[in-house]
């Protein structure tokens, strides 16, 4: 650190006051911050656009594919079911990448980002180039196996729009890791502004595909197979220019095991944590499709809006795992600390305001959609309950996580999150449903019981200072 130690600025937040004693003052140098608050600023905004701009993206997708009528945006509901648990492990690699090159960019190695980055590529290219094999020759058997009840007709979609998509898998990974390299450097408005045209790319082929030539769910998922091509093409192009602290310019590179096996070692359990989430997920939406179409979709529609208002404070979090994977990467403890509070109150306004806007927009959402009066009701319902109890217990559920997998602490928040999914979420959703009858809103009780009770062991395990017993490189 450089320089004289300066008076620590006046914060205001919620969890900065309560937790002000996890952390020592004295030990960081307020006048030489590894992040100011116009670097978070810089950081943090592009990642909540892009987060939420994809976000509403994919409502405006899902509002096309509603307007062909309720059986086919409850098979693209199913289908995706799947395909967010395949995305949620590219996504787990992507997070590995981020932690360990931007670990070595506050370090000041950028020779060992750029081969860290090298391998990560490698290793997100094979993965998803064999799940994508898997999805395409197993399609079938595999949706009827999940959801074998479902109507015919719904099923029929489906499996048209799971093959499709399945295809997209290879360039949906490499875009994810490419966009991981930016923003370990600091860099989240280049990946904001690719996605926000492909999102758009997105929709003109919604537009095309489903209207103009009436494909349907084919025209739906075709649309999104061009527009994750379009990504991954542009942003491994730019990849290769000099400007900026990762550059890659070889792809065909020799496996550096240990390497990978760092990479490995955070995104298998993060990507064991996801796949936890989504199998939970699967069996939950086997509950829901026993309530009939119209519950399918009002649930379907539920978590999109509740989609939209969870991924701008999930913008906040990907940008904490830079700011706390620099921190330790320059062995700055004190202030990876002191971030992670910062972003729970950045989090926590930004929760707030999503949260509102979302409940503000349900309504001519779902009329737009063209969602039937029972299933728009039913929507509305959930999304009510979701406003109020969501900014409550959401960001000590999964911000202070985003912040020890930066520190390497991957295996607590895995075994955690896994047990709180199934105990809590599967099991009273599950119980609600098919014992007591109750319909979709069974969902979102078993939900935020799992967030309750997630949120406070967090809070414990932040306090206890253990997650800063790990070392990532």
């Amino acid at each position: 650190m450089q320089g004289e130690m300066t008076q620590q600025p006046r914060e205001h937040g919620l969890y900065l006051k309560l937790f002000s004693r996890s952390y020592d003052s004295s030990k960081i140098d307020w006048g030489h911050l590894t992040f100011t608050n116009a670097d978070l600023l810089k950081l943090l905004v592009p990642l909540m656009l892009e987060q939420l701009l994809a976000s509403l993206m994919g409502m405006a997708d899902t509002m096309m594919v509603s307007r062909v009528g309720s059986a086919a945006i409850s098979a693209v509901s199913l289908a995706d079911s799947i395909n967010i648990l395949v995305i949620q492990a590219f996504a787990a690699l992507a997070t590995g990448g981020t932690i360990i090159c931007s670990q070595y960019i506050g370090s000041h190695d950028t020779e060992r980002a750029n081969k860290a980055a090298e391998q990560i590529t490698l290793t997100c290219f094979t993965i998803s180039l064999l799940l994508a094999l898997i999805c395409f020759a197993g399609r079938i058997p595999m949706l009827h196996l999940i959801f074998g009840s479902v109507e015919p007709e719904v099923m029929s979609k489906a499996i048209t729009y799971f093959a499709l998509t399945s295809v997209s898998f290879p360039f949906l990974a490499l875009y994810q890791a490419g966009a991981a390299f930016y923003r370990a450097g600091g860099n989240s408005r280049f990946p904001m502004t690719v996605s926000i045209i492909s999102n758009v790319l997105n929709i003109v082929g919604n537009t095309i595909f489903i209207f103009l030539f009436h494909w349907g769910v084919a025209g739906a998922a075709l649309s999104t197979l061009l527009s994750r091509i379009f990504c991954a093409v542009v942003i491994f192009w730019f990849l290769r220019k000099p400007r900026q602290v990762i550059v890659i310019r070889r792809y065909l590179v020799r496996p550096d095991w240990s390497l990978i096996w760092k990479i490995l070692a955070i995104g298998v359990p993060s990507g064991i944590e996801n796949s936890m989430f989504q199998f939970g997920k699967l069996a939950i939406q086997s509950s829901v499709s026993t309530l009939g179409t119209a519950s399918i979709a009002a649930q379907a529609m539920a978590a999109i809006m509740e989609n939209v208002n969870g991924v701008g404070a999930c913008g906040v979090g990907i940008g904490l795992m830079t700011v706390t994977g620099q921190c330790l990467g320059a062995g700055r403890k004190e202030e990876a600390k002191y971030y992670i509070l910062k972003h729970m109150d950045i989090g926590e306004i930004v929760m707030i305001v999503s949260c509102l806007f979302a409940f503000a927009i349900t309504k001519p959402v779902t009329w737009l959609a063209g969602m039937e009066t029972f299933s728009a009701d039913l929507c509305f319902y959930m999304v009510s309950w979701i406003t109020l109890v969501k900014p409550i217990v959401w960001i000590p559920a999964f911000m202070i996580a985003y912040g020890m997998r930066a520190a390497g602490d991957v295996k607590f928040s895995m075994i955690l999150s896994s047990c709180t999914m199934w105990l809590c979420r599967v099991l009273m959703t599950t119980v609600l449903i098919r014992v007591f009858g109750f319909g979709p809103i069974a969902v979102w009780i078993g939900m935020f019981s799992d967030w309750t009770v997630r949120g406070i062991i967090f809070l414990f395990r932040y306090s206890s200072m253990k997650w800063l017993n790990h070392h990532v490189i």
